[in-house]
């Protein structure tokens, strides 16, 4: 039978040092870890029988050794209450060198990219999360299945059917750790099918053409017009990365007939287009525009993520697959570099349960009511800007008169606004005019900063 006193007090790590004997290194390596603060004021002590035990020496060289320390003030003993380190001020040990000052962040910020994280659902989440590790059979907490848990995977399969017009079935989708990922993942199984390049946007995010030159893939610049990328320019690249929905950041639908020629393309030629469908749950003043993935399942690669309906930080992404190309993807991907599962569970439980579609119509809600109050507030303050880009997602453009979008950016800075220009997310070697404005994430702040910062705005715009 085991003895129970073995399951009580905390564990301890000491290492009696000294040559005065057992008694006088366990004191003194006691009293360093009390003087170093390695044991907190009010730290329950092991019993001196479980301490014994751990080190393997006598009961009564403990049972000494505290009591030693408890006449020097280092800690306190009381009947019922055991033996606990004595409240006092711990002296942190002198730094090494001084520590560096951080700069001062902004008072707002009106970035792109993030959704209003105070909104998200901590309660509902908490619930999910409650009712699917409760239900989660036990190989659920194994190492598992690369693709990700098919729990995960049949919610969003069913999910993207109905939402997003995808033509989908859990075994076509691998679950990854974010759109980043699946940047990484999709940008080695091109390379290792002997892609060279891969065409991207005239504006976009320079992390995700990074990703893919890290990959060993060339990333050239499609040109851009008012109806959006001109995909007829497209050659012999490997593939083409775009963002139909709503083009980040001009805010356009890429134009019907170009959907489709660049579907005919990727046929044709035997090349992959991946839609990066970042943020098609919002959409206000117009019909949802269907995922390109569903006009051909076998060339498109659809890549989701959770980071603007819910937050960058959960890391929760996927990718709908040609068949084809699965097992490379996995291959790619990595046994190992795995997403965490609970949280696949609890995202699984989230969609299938509704919260997922009562937080995203809740979402829709406040940011475009945020959206027409942007557009109200431009107005009355600066006629001449134009506001675009805002028939759907996060962020809207505001076309500024020639030469004035880095002043307006600089006055930002001073007015404690943080703002990107246009030109933040314009390609090097882009093929478009180039255009003075900004690129405003309205979805950004909380409410208690909205107010705030649409003002910060309104004073710094010509």
């Amino acid at each position: 039978m085991a003895n129970p006193w073995a399951t009580l007090g905390i564990d301890l790590h000491l290492e009696p040092a000294g040559t005065s004997g057992l008694r006088r290194g366990l004191t003194d390596a006691l009293r360093d870890a009390v003087r170093t603060g390695r044991l907190a004021p009010g730290t329950r002590l092991p019993s001196s029988r479980s301490l014994a035990a751990d080190l393997g020496i006598a009961r009564n060289t403990v049972a000494e050794a505290y009591a030693d320390l408890v006449a020097e003030g280092w800690l306190t003993a009381r009947q019922g209450s055991g033996t606990r380190v004595a409240e006092r001020a711990v002296v942190p040990p002198a730094a090494t060198a001084p520590p560096r000052r951080t700069p001062g962040r902004p008072a707002y910020s009106l970035v792109p990219g993030t959704p209003d994280l105070a909104a998200f659902p901590r309660a509902e989440w908490l619930k999910a999360a409650r009712r699917a590790l409760a239900a989660a059979p036990l190989d659920a907490l194994g190492y598992g299945d690369p693709r990700g848990r098919p729990e995960l995977r049949t919610a969003l399969a069913g999910y993207l059917a109905r939402a997003r017009g995808v033509r989908v079935h859990p075994g076509t989708i691998l679950i990854t750790a974010g759109f980043s990922h699946a940047l990484r993942v999709i940008g080695a199984v091109l390379r290792a099918r002997g892609a060279s390049e891969v065409a991207v946007e005239s504006y976009g995010l320079d992390v995700h053409r990074d990703l893919l030159r890290d990959a060993g893939l060339a990333t050239p610049a499609l040109p851009y017009d008012e109806l959006g990328t001109v995909t007829a320019t497209l050659d012999g690249e490997g593939a083409v990365l775009l963002t139909p929905a709503h083009q980040f950041p001009m805010g356009t639908a890429l134009h019907p007939d170009r959907r489709t020629a660049v579907v005919d393309w990727a046929r044709r030629t035997g090349a992959l287009v991946l839609e990066d469908d970042y943020d098609g749950e919002f959409r206000y003043d117009r019909q949802p525009v269907g995922a390109l993935q569903g006009l051909d399942p076998d060339r498109v690669v659809h890549l989701g993520t959770t980071s603007k309906s819910l937050a960058p930080g959960l890391r929760l992404g996927w990718m709908v697959l040609p068949p084809s190309l699965m097992e490379e993807a996995v291959a790619a991907k990595g046994r190992s570099d795995t997403v965490g599962v609970l949280d696949q569970l609890t995202l699984a439980e989230f969609l299938t349960c509704g919260a997922y579609d009562r937080h995203v119509r809740s979402a829709r809600l406040r940011y475009r009511r945020r959206r027409d109050a942007l557009a109200a507030a431009v107005a009355e303050s600066a006629p001449g800007v134009r506001v675009t880009g805002i028939a759907a997602g996060l962020h809207a453009v505001l076309r500024l008169p020639p030469g004035t979008e880095q002043a307006v950016v600089q006055a930002a800075k001073w007015q404690g606004l943080a703002l990107h220009g246009l030109s933040f997310h314009r390609h090097p070697h882009a093929v478009a005019e180039p255009v003075d404005a900004l690129v405003v994430g309205y979805g950004t702040p909380p409410d208690s900063a909205w107010a705030g910062a649409l003002e910060a705005l309104c004073r710094v715009l010509p």
